[in-house]
């Protein structure tokens, strides 16, 4: 089953937000509401499948009900190589965790966000690159929480 486009009914507890690079993979998990989003962890990409397995393992740990996971456009809208590695990445992790939502999101500029919000916490650009990952996730999930509650 391919993963979900955002749209469907929000599950209730926590919703774990994924933000995949071709190095390395931020995360971040909502509060059990659902609706505040922090930093998780970073995992480094694996060919052996090894984040995957630890994906699968943080899901179990903390009962997620959801996972969220950022498609990387242009800011035309237009999808890349990137987008397809994520959909590709997306669609191993929904296969391992088949009981749980997974639905690919826009992350258009999550790490531009991310990065500026760390400036402004006064993170400089060279102390930014371990948790650049976990605040772009922390961004793409905490879009995703607003916009369901967002009235339509």
């Amino acid at each position: 089953m391919p993963p979900r486009r955002a749209g469907a009914a929000p599950a209730r507890g926590r919703v774990l937000g994924v933000d995949v690079g071709t190095v390395r993979v931020g995360l971040a998990l909502s509060d059990p509401t659902g609706t505040l989003a922090s930093p998780l962890e970073t995992l480094r990409r694996a060919k052996d499948g090894s984040d995957l397995d630890r994906l699968v393992t943080l899901v179990a740990e903390h009962e997620v009900t959801e996972v969220v996971v950022g498609e990387p456009r242009h800011l035309s809208g237009a999808s890349g190589a990137s987008a397809v590695d994520a959909g590709n990445y997306a669609q191993e992790l929904a296969d391992r965790i088949a009981d749980v939502p997974v639905h690919m999101v826009d992350e258009r500029l999550s790490t531009v966000t991310a990065a500026s919000h760390l400036r402004e916490g006064g993170i400089d650009s060279r102390r930014q690159r371990p948790v650049i990952d976990q605040a772009a996730a922390v961004v793409i999930l905490q879009q995703y929480l607003d916009s369901r509650r967002a009235p339509s």
